[in-house]
């Protein structure tokens, strides 16, 4: 099933985690329709922007699959209203800022970049049908615990 022109359902359910642990990752349809939205609102103008495929990492978990994976069960991802995704050769900074610069997002969150590493870590992107924060955080682990800062 397509969700848009360049994803599809199965990119933006498939789970790693899910397939060795045998765990259900089925979104039902209203999770459906807010993948959807991230890919008509986030995805696919990336994608258009940068004129390169997007590698999806994780969209829609279930809550098993969210706490498998050392996620919260009120994750975005559970409802899938998020996606984590990468382009190759292009730093995920350049990627974060140019969405939060030129779209419509809830939360935009370098996740565990480095600036001395431009392509570490992986760009995490939300979107809310209604509501949307715009929250531009940065997500890294101190003393073994992931800390959420507002990039500036």
């Amino acid at each position: 099933m397509n969700l848009s022109n360049n994803f599809t359902l199965n990119e933006l359910i498939y789970s790693d985690m899910a397939i060795r642990k045998g765990m259900n990752n089925e979104p039902n349809e209203e999770q459906i329709n807010n993948l959807k939205l991230v890919c008509e609102n986030i995805l696919e103008p990336v994608r258009a922007n940068f004129n390169s495929p997007v590698i999806v990492s994780s969209g829609y978990r279930s809550v098993a699959v969210c706490e498998a994976v050392g996620s919260s069960a009120k994750s975005q991802h559970t409802k899938g209203q998020a996606a984590d995704f990468e382009i190759v050769g292009i730093a995920n900074k350049d990627v974060a800022d140019w969405i939060v610069k030129n779209l419509d997002y809830d939360q935009c969150i370098l996740e565990f970049w480095k600036e001395s590493e431009p392509n570490s870590g992986w760009v995490h992107c939300s979107y809310n049908a209604v509501g949307n924060r715009k929250q531009y955080l940065k997500a890294q682990k101190i003393d073994g615990k992931i800390v959420y800062s507002p990039m500036g």
